[in-house]
């Protein structure tokens, strides 16, 4: 099997520090999205969204989304557990993935779409869209340095899937995408600290 990867892009980073959190070693192969490698005919049958990250099973399946490849990986090896055990840090953990999809991704994404010169060239962009993606990516993050307060990760009382996705998603959207916590926003700091200097982090 093997995984088809693009080295800055969040999803495919979240791939692989999940992996390197669960010591499991993989091959990669490389798409370059910004020569549209995803967009060959070739691709768009193994994902025909586009997307990367894709796993690539021996049989010829291929399993698209980072979670999804992740929970693939999860199952083949359940430990170190990164799901989560009892019920309800198994809630708390999908909970929270789908808070930094929904109310941290998605807004920060309108801006990287519709605000940023990367991207210009794709569509028309709307100035307005993107700064409501920027208001509603601060008002996200005032909800999670609250959650943060006092914790050292944010889901659990200890390393989870939730640090593997956020990390990369609060990278990509404080650097590419020019929406940095404030701060005040001092837990959030703190956090991205600690999760920066883990040697995942680099994988």
């Amino acid at each position: 099997m093997k995984i088809y990867d693009y080295g800055i892009a969040p999803n495919p980073r979240r791939v692989r520090i999940f992996l390197h959190e669960k010591g499991i070693e993989a091959e990669y192969e490389k798409i370059d999205i910004r020569k549209r490698e995803g967009r060959t005919e070739a691709f768009l049958e193994k994902n025909p969204l586009g997307g990367i990250p894709v796993l690539e099973l021996d049989d010829g399946t291929c399993i698209s989304e980072s979670v999804a490849i992740c929970r693939y990986f999860e199952a083949l090896h359940p430990e170190p557990n990164l799901f989560g055990a009892a019920p309800g840090e198994i809630a708390e953990i999908d909970m929270w993935l789908r808070r930094i999809e929904m109310y941290l991704m998605s807004p920060a994404g309108l801006v990287w779409i519709h605000g940023n010169e990367l991207t210009a060239h794709l569509l028309e962009q709307n100035p307005g869209t993107a700064e409501f993606g920027r208001a509603r990516t601060y008002y996200f993050y005032d909800i999670l340095n609250k959650a943060l307060e006092g914790k050292e990760f944010l889901a659990s009382d200890r390393y989870s899937i939730v640090e593997s996705v956020a990390l990369p998603t609060l990278d990509f959207i404080t650097t590419l995408v020019g929406v940095p916590y404030k701060a005040e926003h001092t837990n959030i700091k703190t956090w991205h600290e600690m999760m920066s200097a883990r040697e995942s982090a680099n994988a």
